[in-house]
């Protein structure tokens, strides 16, 4: 008879593999935060179209809040279009100062929203996005299905999203986002606003996590290994924005902090934090 000897805890399969899914963790966060432009944006307009094309700069890199022991940082270039009917779409990419290649992965999305209710204080989205990866190697997810829903309060200074993620590709998984705001306005004309925008956001997912356990069969110790997915948090963040509008221009600076939930064997995780900075401008077609 077999004999079981559970040795040793949970542990991530393949270092890689976790980078990438952790990637995609933060891809799926940029879409999500940019989502709330769209709404403010087609909110506010009725029957028209526009271009929404921005730039964001990161002062260092790190996948769902964790350092990968990587001093570098991240540009994220974005055109976005919308239609007041609830249509958009947009594409987007990501360059990272030491990564090689340096452009990592471009991003595809198309998607519908629209407001609801009698004063249209909730909104609901559903968009999918098509990963194109500069290098082929340890790809697991290269599409993305998200369905969202939104409140706000009528002065919209106040409001929480949801959002559920599908991932597949060469694997499966699921994610689920939070984000909630509080917009504070420190001046306001006709064609300017300054404006403080703390966020909270919240992201959790499925993860392959792996177990190891000693088997002695025949008088000999043989190492086994098997996979569990587990459901858990994954990182929780905090943006303090402050975001500068002038006629179609938006201008925004900020501090982030993350705070990483360990999974599996991970431990002594380090709060982490970088400063954002990004520049947009709307094009009324």
């Amino acid at each position: 008879l077999a004999l079981l000897l559970w040795l040793s805890g949970l542990f991530f399969a393949q270092a890689q593999e976790l980078t990438k899914e952790k990637e995609i963790d933060d891809l799926i966060e940029e879409l999500f935060m940019e989502d709330e432009v769209i709404n403010e944006l087609t909110a506010s307009l009725k029957n028209s179209q526009f271009l929404y094309v921005s730039a964001t700069y990161n002062s260092d890199t790190y996948f769902s809040g964790r350092d990968i022991d990587i001093d570098q940082y991240n540009i994220t270039p974005q055109i976005t279009y919308a239609h007041s009917n609830g249509i958009f779409a947009s594409l987007s990419g990501i360059y990272y100062s030491e990564f090689v290649p340096k452009w990592d992965v471009t991003t595809a999305t198309v998607g519908f929203g629209k407001n609801i209710g009698k004063k249209k204080l909730f909104k609901y989205s559903v968009s999918y996005s098509k990963y194109f990866y500069a290098n082929d190697i340890d790809n697991i997810y290269t599409n993305t299905l998200n369905a969202g829903l939104g409140v706000r309060n009528k002065k919209r200074t106040l409001g929480t999203q949801l959002s559920g993620s599908y991932l597949f590709g060469e694997d499966q998984s699921f994610e689920i986002a939070s984000r909630s705001f509080v917009d504070f306005n420190l001046l306001k004309t006709n064609k300017t606003s300054f404006k403080f925008k703390p966020q909270l956001n919240i992201i959790a997912g499925k993860q392959t996590i792996e177990l190891a356990r000693i088997v002695s069969q025949n008088g000999q110790l043989l190492t086994e290994y098997t996979e569990n997915d587990v459901f858990d948090l994954i990182n929780t963040q905090i943006n303090l924005p402050l975001i500068f509008s002038t006629n179609s221009f938006d201008f925004e600076a900020g501090y982030n902090i993350n705070f990483p939930n360990a999974i599996g064997d991970e431990s002594n995780l380090k709060n982490t934090g970088f400063f954002n900075f990004s520049i947009g401008y709307l094009i009324d077609l």
